[in-house]
């Protein structure tokens, strides 16, 4: 008799998001501290040695009193390597930071079925926001200020 069994249904863990969204206003504020007021872009280039990986640009794209909303993108990227970019919205009065788009898509689901058209994984969104965190935390470690030598 063959035993048949189905794949667990995914489920958000809620926790872990608002943790991983917490974490990512953290590294923000550190990243661009004056984004509610005067500073409203930062550069931070990410280099090993002599060579250029890629240059980290952080731009305020709309500023309130309680939200921010930010363009999170990498220019000057490695030829092969794929060049991410994120629309991130900042919550100031819950100290949470969600991404909200990337490449494509905005308003992400909590959940997708599994297959869609559009390919997402069922935690396409949690994986964003774990993503975002890594990439911050990288340039938080290893990231330094970008100025072009004239």
């Amino acid at each position: 008799m063959e035993v048949i069994r189905f794949r667990e249904r995914y489920r958000v863990d809620l926790a872990a998001l608002q943790a991983a969204c917490e974490a990512n206003y953290a590294r923000l504020m550190r990243l661009l501290p004056g984004m509610r007021g005067e500073q409203r872009s930062r550069r931070i280039a990410m280099t090993q040695g002599d060579q250029m990986l890629g240059v980290l640009v952080l731009e305020v794209t709309q500023a309130g009193p309680y939200t921010s909303t930010l363009r999170v993108s990498q220019q000057h990227s490695l030829p092969w390597l794929p060049v991410p970019h994120m629309e991130v919205q900042v919550y100031h009065d819950a100290r949470m930071a969600e991404v909200i788009g990337a490449e494509h898509t905005r308003r992400f689901r909590s959940i997708y079925p599994y297959p869609n058209a559009g390919m997402h994984q069922p935690d396409e969104k949690a994986q964003l926001n774990l993503f975002l965190g890594e990439w911050l935390s990288h340039c938080l470690a290893c990231g330094h200020e970008y100025e072009t030598v004239r």
